[in-house]
């Protein structure tokens, strides 16, 4: 039996690495999901038929009520609303990560890992190592949920000598673990997962709202490689390459996040920036915005031979993607060439625009990431702008003071014409002017970003 369920944990395990190269383009996500749902169904087959499992009733309730209450998620969940989704269950594998680790401390015959006071010196440092992690993801994972549900502040929270109190906080962490490798203290146990606790809303709270995308990533890493330290307590090779897979993938992710906001990973989590803001029409220095209606944005569409529609959270927040689809229809009609241009932070988590447009059955061949688009913009007549603020800075290429100098933008304001769509001229999650605004190829279209688009399908109509 044993044998059997190392070739079925195999097989499930190639099925998780078959789920992520199928997830990593859109044509081929549906059957990247197939894998990863027939890999787990396996695991957990196998699993349950392994004979140290006795206690069927209490695995079948526990299966029940969390496939219950994540079904329920599921279907209410919006789509605005998967980012702080994802947050949440990162912060349930780190508590499911304590939970195991607790188990194993208190039962160590059961995991196979020693006796009461006698634990085997390996399984201590595993042990330390998940608990840890885990605590740490599951209390950063909270407070990312509370950031971008809009329960706590999108700016950063920074007090005098926060850097330091991590560092000692680190340490302090590290000697602990020394202790209980040492000791096996109950108490050492839990300075650990209290100490760690901490440690993960002291990491996150000073990471601005600009910053989710990387830190929704980082955190999935996290919750990886506490997932790989339980199962080698566990002794469990199928949770060991599962942990390792998701939590490099989600560090490589967290480069690419970083890479594509030109930060360094320790800066996002040494300093992060941005807060989302509002506020009315406004000027800088002189200049004032040039505001258009729907009929004006539906005339020049209709007449230009080619559009770029970039998509971001504000089209996102007001459910627009079906209606930007249609207006894209529209223009086709008309012989426009349309496309739309993603960038790599766009929206709160990674992938999450290309989701959306997905949804709104957007033909995968006309979405271009930044990289393949951004040289384009110069020979665009027109470029619609959904919601979409920080990645559309053109300060990010001029301003040396500006907190997103460096960072690859999309090029929109070489297009000819600049069509704006937005609430306000307030700046946006990272809490910065766009001088964009006020560009004299610019018009802005001040108002919901759903209303706004359904009327220019209107006025083309």
């Amino acid at each position: 039996m044993e044998s059997l369920a190392v070739l079925a944990y195999l097989i499930a395990a190639v099925c998780f690495i078959m789920a992520l190269r199928g997830l990593s383009h859109p044509e081929s996500a549906q059957r990247g999901l197939v894998y990863g749902m027939s890999g787990m169904a396996l695991a957990v087959a196998t699993t349950l038929m392994l004979p140290v499992v006795q206690a069927y009733g209490w695995i079948v309730a526990g299966v029940t009520i969390g496939g219950g209450v994540g079904y329920v998620i599921a279907k209410k969940i919006a789509m605005t609303d998967l980012p702080q989704l994802v947050a949440a269950f990162h912060s349930l594998v780190g508590l499911a990560a304590v939970f195991v680790a607790a188990s194993a401390f208190y039962a160590p015959e059961a995991y196979g890992i020693g006796t009461a006071g006698h634990i085997h010196l390996n399984s201590l440092i595993e042990m330390s190592l998940g608990v840890s992690i885990g605590a740490v993801t599951f209390t950063g994972s909270i407070i990312a949920w509370g950031k971008l549900q809009g329960v706590i502040t999108g700016k950063p929270v920074t007090f005098p000598g926060q850097h330091m109190l991590n560092a000692a906080l680190g340490l302090g962490l590290l000697a602990l673990i020394v202790m209980l490798c040492m000791t096996e203290s109950v108490p050492v146990f839990w300075g650990i997962v209290a100490l760690s606790f901490l440690l993960g809303v002291l990491i996150i709270i000073p990471i601005g709202g600009a910053d989710m995308p990387v830190i929704v990533s980082m955190l999935n890493s996290y919750s990886g490689w506490a997932a790989a330290g339980i199962g080698f307590t566990l002794h469990n090779n199928l949770l060991i390459i599962t942990g390792a897979l998701v939590g490099s993938s989600g560090a490589i992710l967290s480069y690419i996040m970083c890479k594509g906001m030109n930060r360094s990973f320790i800066s996002v989590v040494l300093g992060g920036f941005g807060g989302e803001t509002s506020g009315g029409a406004q000027d800088m220095g002189d200049r004032n915005a040039k505001i258009g209606a729907a009929e004006d944005a539906a005339y020049i569409m209709k007449n230009a031979a080619s559009v770029v529609i970039v998509p971001g959270y504000g089209m996102a927040v007001a459910q627009a993607q079906h209606a930007v689809r249609e207006m894209a229809d529209q223009m086709k009609k008309e012989g426009v060439n349309v496309r739309y241009a993603i960038h790599p932070v766009a929206g709160r988590m990674p992938g999450h625009m290309n989701v959306l447009l997905a949804e709104a059955n957007v033909p995968y061949d006309e979405v271009l990431e930044l990289e393949d688009i951004n040289r384009d913009f110069a020979q665009t007549d027109v470029v619609y702008v959904i919601g979409a603020n920080d990645i559309t800075n053109p300060a990010a290429k001029t301003d040396t003071s500006s907190p997103i100098y460096g960072m690859p933008v999309l090029d929109v304001d070489k297009a000819k014409t600049v069509l704006f769509v937005k609430r306000s001229l307030g700046s946006g999650y990272a809490g910065i002017d766009n001088p964009l605004f006020y560009a004299a190829n610019t018009m802005m279209l001040l108002g919901d970003a759903k209303k706004m688009t359904e009327d220019i399908v209107k006025a083309m109509e």
